[in-house]
């Protein structure tokens, strides 16, 4: 039971790393205590976008009059939403097995403690057993954060795991946090009918995100009904009449809120029970890390939420990779300035790179930024979807590309020319003059280059 590699955890940073790394002949056991696919797939990513395109749908049918066509007594079954969800996480979490299985990888169901830095005891309901490895990662995830104010711990006050599968649908439910999972989880709950109440601590939801963006998604989601609140402290949360009340401090004063259900979305933590007492760095935000993904004990690495460098899906499979190639001889640096981030609500959101705020920082007055609207977008308009706009932020001396910023439709798929652009050190100039299929929606990223260069073509 020894093995070259040894991963705990088969989230997408650990079974990707144990992927690649039966691909390259090492002999590799993944541990994992709960479903393959780890929070993203199970509990997260995938669920969530389920049910965010049963939303969609929801939207797009009650507005299909525009075009047209018209359809009466429209409804939706949320059980049966909830079993189509079911099918696909089902179905990909089957998937990951199997291609863990055909790269040659051993797969250990229990719960892993390491006890020195070459051996890992695992802990089933039934038994215990014990295996070596020269060389381990740590793919552990995050679990959700929750705030101990007042009242988090009542009956009714939720995580995200557990909001993505009731059973009904709430008639009203109140979420701190105005972050991703905030306002996507929102975002759905408030698409088939219930009453939804966001309350940020901060200025602005989505923190990390360009202020112009964050502003517009507001706009459009308060349009939608949702009621949010920014500037805003949670006090105390109680039970009230059968219903939570929580207490909120705001400018303008002290408010209190009634609701069926309590959302809390203020973030995840690091899950380091695995190890905690075993002498790596460890901080608030997760095991500390180099730039090749080492701890400080010389043959374990961390790779996904456990590290804290960015909890994204996609950002734990690279590093994943990463980890495995440095362990096989390699010397792999990560590269954390062209990293996507996707919110998936209506309009989409995404981004990469600075923020226009950021650069202004880095750059004082030496940056320059251009837009496009999909109102002046001939695809968007024939798509119904008119709403956002496009963003560029560039460093003024060669306009080389700083940052790119889409509120509107598909803006998460269309992020992707955007990370290429920055992974590649591409200038405005080259962006504007690649030719960009007609009527695509990927225009608006062209004109919004051309429109940091002082040439608007299709505005004024």
């Amino acid at each position: 039971m020894h093995y070259d590699i040894a991963i705990i955890g088969g989230g997408p940073g650990g079974y990707v790393a144990a992927i690649y790394a039966g691909k390259k002949k090492a002999k590799v056991a993944l541990v994992e205590k709960g479903e393959l696919g780890g929070t993203c797939l199970n509990r997260g990513c995938i669920p969530t976008k389920s049910l965010i395109h049963g939303a969609n749908l929801l939207q797009a049918i009650k507005s299909a009059k525009d075009f047209g066509i018209t359809a009466d007594n429209v409804n939706f079954d949320w059980g049966l939403l909830q079993k189509k969800t079911s099918r696909i996480v089902k179905t990909l979490t089957k998937g990951v097995e199997s291609l863990l299985a055909g790269n040659n990888v051993t797969v250990i169901r229990g719960t892993a403690k390491l006890s020195d830095k070459n051996t890992i005891n695992i802990l089933t309901d039934t038994e215990q057993s014990t295996i070596t490895a020269d060389n381990i990662i740590l793919a552990t995830g995050s679990v959700p954060a929750s705030v101990p104010i007042p009242g988090y711990n009542l009956p009714n006050v939720i995580t995200s795991d557990q909001a993505l599968f009731l059973k009904q649908i709430p008639s009203s439910m109140l979420i701190i946090g105005g972050g991703v999972i905030g306002l996507e989880i929102g975002y759905i709950y408030n698409t088939f009918g219930t009453k939804v109440t966001i309350v940020e601590m901060l200025p602005q939801i989505l923190p990390r995100q360009d202020e112009e963006i964050s502003r517009e998604l507001r706009k459009h989601l308060e349009k939608q009904g949702v009621m949010i609140y920014t500037d805003s402290k949670v006090r105390e949360i109680k039970e009230k009449d059968g219903t939570l009340q929580t207490i909120f401090e705001t400018k303008e004063g002290i408010k209190a809120i009634d609701s069926e259900k309590v959302l809390m979305a203020t973030g995840r933590a690091p899950a380091v029970d695995a190890f905690k007492n075993l002498g790596l760095d460890i901080e608030k935000t997760g095991v500390v890390v180099d730039e090749y993904l080492k701890t400080n004990i010389d043959n374990i690495f961390a790779v996904g939420d456990v590290t804290g460098k960015s909890m994204l899906a996609h950002v734990a499979s690279h590093q994943g990779i990463i980890a495995v190639k440095n362990i096989l001889g390699e010397r792999e640096k990560i590269d954390y300035k062209a990293i996507p981030s996707c919110i998936y609500t209506s309009p989409e959101v995404a981004s990469v790179g600075m923020t226009e705020e950021k650069a202004r920082m880095i750059f004082k007055d030496n940056i320059k930024v251009g837009r496009f609207p999909y109102a002046a977008s001939g695809k968007a308009k024939t798509l119904g979807e008119i709403n956002g706009f496009v963003k560029i932020v560039a460093e003024s001396k060669y306009n080389e590309i700083l940052g790119v910023h889409i509120v509107g439709p598909n803006a998460t798929e269309l992020i992707a020319e955007a990370v290429l652009a920055i992974k590649l050190e591409c200038t405005a100039e080259e962006l504007a003059n690649t030719i960009h299929a007609h009527p695509t929606l990927s225009e608006a990223m062209m004109e919004a280059a051309f429109d940091l260069l002082a040439e608007p073509i299709h505005k004024l």
